[in-house]
């Protein structure tokens, strides 16, 4: 479809219907926006128009704001400009929403003089998780349509609300039967046969009980709550507080200069970069573009665990058959029945259906036998990590999995080319490193080997999408991206306990920094002991530290494994996963600190902060040079969306940036100054980049022609 036919206007029987067609999701480009101008003038120009409809084609009402144009320079004035068109035309001008539809995607809704939706529609305005707020009217209209304080509940919460809700809110006024653009039509000819004309939501008054200073002093407060290390939602505050003091005209001027300072913020760079970057990560760079994947119609899982059980429903999720093998028959009607529990959950919690529950288990098979894996296109194993029993399996799957399956390995740290050699057919070899609870975290790291074949890798970038996760492409190195960057991060934040801080205090300042929970509580959470067991198993690949990861050690010796049984670096009550400080084991990691002659320091929250984040980099930077990844952005993908950093800090290499890689540096060479060089000498790359002043996406520029100029390593 060119750009003309973007934008189409019809007359029937009085009413003018614009539509616009532009897939995927009718967001609002300048093309768009250039189409529907053009329409106006040639509407200005007609007479007997009674009444205007402003439809969509495809999926959605307009989906929002185009989001690409965000590093340009402001269009705040244009979309001023066009809604301010729709609203002043002098007949009514009805919206017909359907799908979803937000931030600018409702603004231009807001502009309309009726609103019409589909049972089906989902209205809202995300903007605040990006950094920024409403720009296009939304802070202005809304309060003047439902009140201050609705209107503030949905933009501070960045949720969408579903029709029914915005029907009691009043942000529209009915709700379709039938085919929405059709009943949308039929409403028009409604209002005219009434005599109603425009209802313009911009001169309307923001009714005052909603918006007194109680209530905006609370609603403040919360932003502040919900929000830490941010400002964009009081930012939205503020721009709501302008609705109720300023005329219309003056109010958008307002908002306009709000969301353009906000853009300028940290917050909303990190969290926009991440929003791109993410939308980034399924661009393969180094295979042949003609690249296929295969038709993934049917799976098998190797392992009724927790891991195995969690692939299981990701599957089912996506409609897609699964069988499910192993070793003993207990293991797997535990398995099965675990898988039935979670779904119980979401059906108690209002979120699935009974009969939604019972299709989806329907395709969810269990055995005993290797055989039933025979007709699966993708076998997933997710058995404990031991290199012996994967290469096992391995050897078994390449005897019974048919021709062109994909072999997958959900490992954490093991070497997937290692893997790989107990087949035929490493070529159909690939880790599918799902994060846990795998039926919940976006995350998924794809790791390639040197064997394993273009098909193989977008089978498994493309797999990705049904089964909703965020793909990471990475080659084979220990720990992968992940796991590796957290080895140096959780090891200081195990040394800061052994020199005296306690659990509370390493997890607290790392928690008030934006991380989603301190390491300790994640190392409590996933169980102690299985850290203990990673390091026992894989003592070869650290360096040789007495004191490295004694803390784990320690309680685990102690019988303290985490919440499982109550017990690690914190209490646990039963039922209950609040985290209660424990002098025992408190305690314990003191005997343990004397036994080691480890010298005791107080640690400031800035310096538990610098000397777990300072390492994390510091990997990250090897990792991008070493090649492991596709481009620095990954590795921001892999940890705001699998290891709970914070997105409005943009990921681990963003955020160094951002606070300047000389200091990253200085602060590698302070902490190497003081503990040795051990563990803390800083990454090459990031020397270079320091000291020359060149960015990440200079070098990127070229080390990425290198790169496709050269074979892989």
């Amino acid at each position: 479809m060119t750009g003309k036919e973007i934008v189409d206007l019809k007359i029937e029987d009085g009413v003018a219907i614009i539509t616009v067609d532009a897939p995927p999701v009718n967001t609002i480009t300048a093309a768009v926006r250039a189409g529907l101008d053009q329409k106006l003038d040639q509407l200005s120009a007609l007479s007997g128009v009674k009444a205007v409809v402003l439809a969509c084609g495809g999926s959605t009402f307009f989906s929002g704001a185009d989001i690409g144009e965000f590093d340009g320079p402001p269009k705040e004035a244009e979309y001023r400009a066009l809604f301010g068109r729709l609203e002043s035309l002098n007949v009514p001008v009805v919206a017909a929403l359907f799908g979803t539809s937000l931030g600018g995607g409702f603004e231009i809704a807001l502009a309309c003089h009726y609103r019409i939706a589909d049972a089906k529609t989902r209205i809202g305005f995300p903007e605040v998780t990006l950094g920024i707020i409403p720009g296009a009217g939304g802070t202005q209209r809304l309060p003047r349509l439902i009140g201050a304080e609705k209107a503030l509940g949905m933009i501070i919460s960045a949720r969408p609300i579903d029709a029914r809700t915005a029907l009691e809110y009043g942000a529209i006024d009915r709700i379709a039967e039938g085919r929405v653009n059709d009943a949308a039509i039929a409403y028009a000819r409604e209002l005219v046969a009434q005599g109603a004309g425009p209802r313009r939501t911009g001169a309307m008054k923001v009714d005052p009980a909603t918006a007194t200073p109680e209530v905006l002093s609370r609603i403040e407060a919360e932003a502040i709550k919900l929000y830490p290390n941010r400002v964009a939602a009081q930012t939205a505050v503020a721009a709501v507080r302008a609705s109720l003091a300023m005329e219309f005209a003056d109010g958008l001027l307002e908002e306009e200069r709000l969301v353009n300072g906000a853009k300028l913020s940290a917050e909303s760079k990190g969290a926009i970069h991440v929003f791109f970057a993410e939308r980034e990560t399924r661009k393969i760079t180094d295979i042949p573009a003609e690249t296929r994947g295969r038709q993934i119609g049917k799976a098998g899982i190797v392992g009724a665990g927790t891991m195995g059980g969690g692939i299981a429903i990701c599957f089912a999720n996506a409609g897609i058959p699964v069988t499910i093998i192993d070793a003993n028959e207990n293991g797997l009607r535990r398995g099965i029945e675990t898988i039935e529990a979670t779904y119980a959950t979401m059906v108690k919690r209002g979120r699935l259906t009974e009969h939604e529950k019972a299709r989806r288990m329907s395709l969810i098979s269990g055995s005993l036998s290797y055989d039933a894996l025979g007709d699966a296109d993708v076998v997933v194993e997710a058995v404990f990590e031991n290199m012996e029993l994967k290469k096992k399996i391995f050897a078994t799957l390449d005897k019974i999995a048919k021709p062109g399956a994909v072999l997958a390995t959900n490992t954490s740290t093991l070497d997937v080319e290692e893997i790989g050699k107990a087949t035929s057919r490493p070529q159909d070899v690939v880790g599918l490193h799902f994060f846990s609870p795998a039926n919940v975290m976006p995350l998924l790291e794809v790791v390639r080997t040197r064997q394993t074949s273009p098909g193989t890798i977008k089978t498994a970038i493309d797999l990705s999408r049904p089964l909703k996760k965020t793909p990471v492409l990475t080659k084979v190195c220990y720990g992968f991206v992940g796991n590796r960057m957290m080895e140096g991060y959780a090891r200081e934040a195990e040394r800061m306990v052994l020199e005296g801080s306690t659990p509370r205090e390493v997890d607290t300042a790392l928690e008030k920094w934006g991380m989603a929970m301190g390491i300790l509580a994640v190392f409590d959470m996933a169980g102690v002991d299985v850290g203990t067991s990673v390091h026992t198993a894989n003592a070869d690949k650290y360096p040789i530290d007495p004191t490295y990861y004694q803390a784990d050690f320690a309680l685990v010796e102690a019988g303290r494994l985490g919440q499982k049984n109550g017990k690690g670096y914190y209490r646990y009550e039963k039922g209950d996963r609040t985290r209660y400080d424990d002098p025992e084991a408190i305690a314990i990691l003191r005997q343990r600190a004397a036994e080691l002659q480890v010298p005791q320091f107080a640690h400031s929250e800035k310096e538990i902060v610098e000397r777990c984040l300072c390492p994390l980099i510091n990997e990250g930077f090897r990792i991008l040079e070493e090649g492991i990844v596709q481009r620095a952005a990954d590795i921001d993908v892999v940890w705001t969306s699998g290891y709970g950093f914070p997105r409005y800090r943009g990921g681990p290499i963003h955020y160094a940036e951002t606070i300047g890689l000389k200091n990253v540096l200085a602060g590698i060479e302070k902490y190497r100054d003081r503990f040795g060089p051990q563990h803390w000498q800083p990454a090459n790359l990031l020397v270079e980049l320091a000291n020359s002043g060149r960015s990440v996406a200079d070098w990127e520029k070229v080390a990425g022609h290198c790169r496709q100029s050269s074979p892989d390593k």
